[in-house]
């Protein structure tokens, strides 16, 4: 039976060939003018949506349309199913279109798109397709921000949302330059952590670029990055603050020259304070310290804690304290608190004191080194405070 239909179908081939055949030369001429009348209608314009109809792992940044032999006139992209728009803009030759924003991992889109030759005629595609998923791929927090100005202690650091196994690959996409010349070189505290510093601090007024080409790059087997930009920021005056434990003062170092002394209240013999040189990686205005964050018990609760100013991922500030005189000495006398640096203040956080003024006059990536206290060094992976390792060391924990 099935051999019988193939010989049905071969025969139905052959008469039809025989009967193009008969019709010979007018059939032909009618075929040519019917293509020519075709391309007349049909525009030399070619879209080309980056990501392929029904893929489901579509890049997050490289997502685009692009056009050759004319110009885009529409683009729209929707969320698929809620069809919530997604801004973006055709580039000013119109050869081009582009999101605002990053996509969204493991979200299904829709790009439909129109474009013009140079007659006028339209041209047109879209495509249905998924982001990659979470679950395969890797994305890396950083620090500091696009556009930002810190302190010259400032590092660039990364936290994966997954373990890297291949660090090189990772590594060497990612590139840390500055303006003053200064070599750069990333660390690996672990597999989900990668910092760059130099060797001394930055210089004072460079310009440092963060080029990060992570997109489609396997960090663990089955798993890719999805992140490509170029990162920008500036170093601002340098100021290291020097906090002697044994004397109860900081003091205040402006492009190496002292501005001011101001008395503090360091840890308790039964809380010490870190030594070692700790980088200002957090400001607030006003923000709530419970003693049960930092793995003690219910010793204090405040709710306004004024011009804090965060040194470790473990809880050491260095903030204002208007409760301070409540049966405690003058401050520049005794270390009195759980292991923070105290400065005078008011509650309101408003009032001209010490911890204002400090906290008016620091950045992010300042640095407070302190000396003399019984405690042990802090960490170079407790926070930003990778300069508490040799460099002997910081190098060797790079995978390039």
């Amino acid at each position: 039976m099935r051999a019988r239909r193939v010989l049905g179908a071969s025969a139905a081939l052959m008469v039809g060939a025989l009967t193009l055949t008969a019709c010979g030369g007018s059939a032909s001429a009618e075929g040519d003018k019917g293509k020519d009348a075709k391309d007349a209608k049909t525009s030399t314009a070619s879209i080309a949506i980056s990501a392929k109809d029904g893929s489901t792992d579509a890049s997050i940044n490289a997502t685009g349309v692009k056009v050759s032999e004319g110009k885009l006139t529409q683009v729209k992209m929707t969320v698929a199913g809620s069809g919530t728009a997604v801004p973006g803009a055709i580039s000013a030759d119109g050869t081009s279109w582009k999101p605002k924003e990053q996509l969204d991992r493991g979200t299904k889109y829709e790009i439909s798109a129109t474009a013009k030759d140079a007659n006028n005629r339209v041209a047109a595609a879209n495509s249905i397709f998924t982001t990659v998923s979470s679950a395969k791929s890797f994305i890396g927090t950083y620090t500091p921000d696009n556009g930002a100005t810190v302190g010259v202690g400032m590092p660039v650091s990364f936290t994966f949302d997954r373990a890297i196994t291949d660090k090189k690959a990772v590594q060497s996409h990612i590139s840390v330059t500055s303006s003053s010349g200064q070599q750069v070189v990333g660390h690996w505290f672990d597999s989900q952590r990668l910092d760059f510093r130099p060797e001394d601090y930055w210089k004072a007024g460079s310009k440092v670029t963060m080029k990060i080409d992570l997109d489609k790059v396997e960090g663990a087997p089955g798993i890719y990055g999805v992140q490509k930009k170029t990162v920008n920021f500036t170093v601002g005056r340098s100021q290291v603050s020097t906090v002697d434990v044994r004397t109860q003062t900081m003091t205040v170092v402006r492009d190496g020259q002292t501005v001011k002394s101001i008395p503090v209240s360091t840890g308790s013999p039964q809380h010490t304070t870190y030594n070692g040189q700790m980088v200002i990686s957090e400001k607030f205005v006003q923000t709530r310290m419970n003693s049960q964050t930092v793995g003690m018990g219910g010793e204090y609760d405040i709710p306004d804690v004024p011009h804090a100013m965060r040194l470790t991922g473990s809880g050491t500030f260095i903030h204002g304290n208007y409760w301070y005189n409540k049966g405690n000495p003058p401050f520049g006398r005794a270390g009195t608190s759980h292991g923070c640096i105290g400065l005078a203040d008011v509650q309101s956080a408003q009032g001209d004191t010490s911890a204002k003024w400090f906290f008016d006059n620091s950045l992010v990536g300042d640095l407070v080194i302190v000396k003399n206290s019984p405690d042990t060094k802090v960490g170079p992976d407790n926070g930003l405070n990778g300069w508490n390792m040799a460099w002997g060391a910081w190098t060797a924990g790079s995978a390039v």
